[in-house]
């Protein structure tokens, strides 16, 4: 018996004492994790939303909501900018090209229908789905083909704007099929329930490097950004630094008002709230200043009218629509790549679900939402390639952050935020106004936010004995030689000839993949060098990551349907589905297993 199967036992137990006896004894933990006392008489359910001001099934006032969905959106709109400017120029566009604005619309429109879908009918967690920066890893190592590098610069600048635009929609539509038909497999890997299987292999060992190669890998990127403007860059992280770390317990006063006190000053946490918002808004302020006073040169990247020609270009609205850029094209080497970037949004999320639903005083995810959820972010993947992106889906960290620091986990609030992506998507003004931000200031931005997630790939190593010689060792090797591996194939693209041309297309992007390196020695290293359970941090895992299978009940459930639960309890044969409320475990994989006569 495993250490999976022996915490499974110990909880089923502890459930069977707790329906046996109408008093808990004292110290007794339940399947929350919450510790009942003999004597007290506050139930699990109050203890988890005595933390929270208002619970995921809670509903705040509409104008309440707006606010508070606006809250989201401003701190989701920081993390999803960055991706343009890291995409654009590997998709060989103009800096003045007005479909970079459309792009980045399209994104958050896209983001606005998956955050809906996955909180209403997904994992109901109010959890924001939008693009992600794992995804850039395998776009720029496909990109990095020479199929698709960019031409010369002087045989860009020759060409006419028709042409231009034929160069990077051609390669938008490559990345569109890899990423539609590779989120196919995290698609079934959710609603199939294929995930149970997978957890015993995905340990902290094989995440650790997974996640924190996406933030190391692309440091060449904030790099390039940064040095255009060192001092714009230096005052940018200084500034975020200051006001995320250090200002956090800082309030600002404000006037509020209500019907019994009227005006009143309030406290409002601006320095917690919005960290990254604020540091855009001082560093292009300063940017603006120094522009016209003449300190920045005509060209220089740090100019606040560099591209201002892109919102005079941008229409009012735009209602982006699937195929856009074309018919989306597929290829072997690209959808294996792509497959890197949805291993890794995958894993992220595993560990993001049971973090949300503490925050937001809601029970653990049950199996069947941790399934529903996976299926519904390959469902919203799939819909990011086919829309034309460039990019996938995945949950937001910042946004998980943002329900600790405000105490408000109402799903309806996430709803309301997922109406506010989608009406900004269109309006095509406003998806301009973010990719005119000074280079130098994204720089500044990237120097943190890579670095963040490194460290939050890194935080696994949490669970294991980091006086391990053994452990030592995965770590290590699987952090360092994917970018050795990684750095000399992109410098020796063109390399491999194994005498079929497709073949050597993918051994190319996945060699090229260094969060695919990674996970794979970390996953192999783990899974074939000896060593305990304690050692290899799978007991402490297995208690965090545990995933319990619990049908829905006839008095309702947080992650029940919003609509139709009657009928899918009558309906048995939805007891079978791992996506359904109404799963139980094992019921679906004895279909598959031959019965002994």
């Amino acid at each position: 018996m495993d250490v999976w199967e022996k915490l499974g036992e110990a909880k089923l137990n502890n459930k069977r004492v707790f329906s046996e006896h109408s008093l808990v004894p004292k110290n007794l933990v339940d399947v929350t994790g919450c510790v009942n006392d003999v004597r007290g008489e506050q139930k699990p359910e109050e203890a988890r939303k005595g933390n929270v001001t208002y619970g995921i099934d809670d509903t705040p006032p509409w104008y309440l909501c707006i606010f508070m969905a606006l809250q989201h959106y401003l701190t989701m709109i920081g993390a999803i900018v960055a991706i343009p400017f890291i995409l654009c120029p590997a998709l060989c566009m103009e800096e003045t090209d007005p479909d970079r604005s459309n792009i980045i619309s399209t994104m958050i429109f896209v983001t606005g229908l998956i955050t809906w879908l996955q909180a209403t009918f997904g994992c109901r967690l109010p959890i924001v789905q939008g693009g992600t920066i794992s995804f850039l890893v395998p776009t720029l190592a496909i990109l990095n083909l020479p199929a698709w590098k960019c031409p010369e610069e002087e045989i860009l600048v020759a060409m006419s704007t028709e042409e231009r635009r034929q160069v990077w929609t051609s390669r938008m539509c490559e990345l569109s099929g890899a990423i539609a038909v590779a989120a196919l497999f995290q698609l079934f890997l959710g609603y199939f329930g294929v995930i149970g299987s997978l957890l015993r292999f995905v340990t902290p060992l094989t995440i650790a490097p997974t996640v924190a190669l996406v933030g190391l890998t692309l440091f060449d990127h904030a790099a390039e950004a940064a040095s255009q403007q060192w001092g714009i860059a230096a005052g940018t992280f200084i500034l975020l630094t200051i006001f995320s770390q250090c200002m956090t317990n800082v309030n600002i006063p404000t006037l509020s008002y209500n019907r019994d006190s009227g005006c009143t000053v309030a406290w409002f946490p601006l320095f917690k709230l919005f960290p990254v918002l604020l540091t855009i808004i001082i560093m292009w302020a300063v940017c603006g200043i120094l522009t016209v006073t003449g300190v920045f040169p005509p060209e220089h990247p740090a100019r606040t009218d560099l591209k201002v020609n892109i919102i005079e270009d941008a229409p009012w609205f735009r209602i982006p629509y699937p195929g856009q850029w074309g018919a989306p094209t597929v290829s072997v080497a690209g959808v294996l790549g792509m497959l890197a970037g949805v291993l890794a949004c995958t894993v992220e999320s595993i560990s993001y679900y049971p973090t949300t639903a503490r925050m937001c005083g809601a029970p653990p995810p049950p199996l069947h939402a941790i399934n529903r959820g996976l299926g519904t972010e390959g469902l919203g993947t799939a819909l990011a390639g086919l829309w034309g992106s460039g990019n996938g889906t995945n949950t937001f960290g910042e946004n998980v952050g943002a329900i600790g620091v405000t105490k408000v986990g109402s799903r309806r609030v996430v709803q309301f935020a997922a109406g506010l992506m989608v009406l900004q998507g269109v309006v095509g003004k406003l998806g301009a106004v973010f990719i005119i931000i000074p280079q130098p200031v994204v720089g500044g931005l990237f120097c943190v936010m890579f670095g963040m997630i490194s460290a939050f790939g890194l935080s696994a190593l949490q669970y294991v004995d980091l006086n391990s010689s053994r452990n030592l060792y995965i770590i290590g090797f699987s952090l360092f030689f994917p970018l050795v591996l990684t750095r000399w194939m992109a410098a020796h693209s063109g390399v491999i000839h194994t005498g079929l041309e497709a073949l050597d297309a993918v051994l190319q992007v996945l060699l090229s993949t260094s969060i695919l390196v990674g996970g794979a020695v970390g996953c192999l290293l783990d899974n074939v060098i000896p060593g305990t359970d304690e050692e290899r941090g799978l007991a402490a895992w297995a208690k965090e990551m545990s995933l319990e299978a619990a049908g829905a009940s006839d008095d309702g459930d947080t992650y029940d349907f919003p609509i139709g639960m009657s009928l899918i309890r009558r309906w048995k044969w939805t007891y079978y589905l791992p996506f359904m409320p109404t799963y139980e475990k094992g019921k679906f994989t004895a279909l598959f297993i031959k019965k002994k006569l």
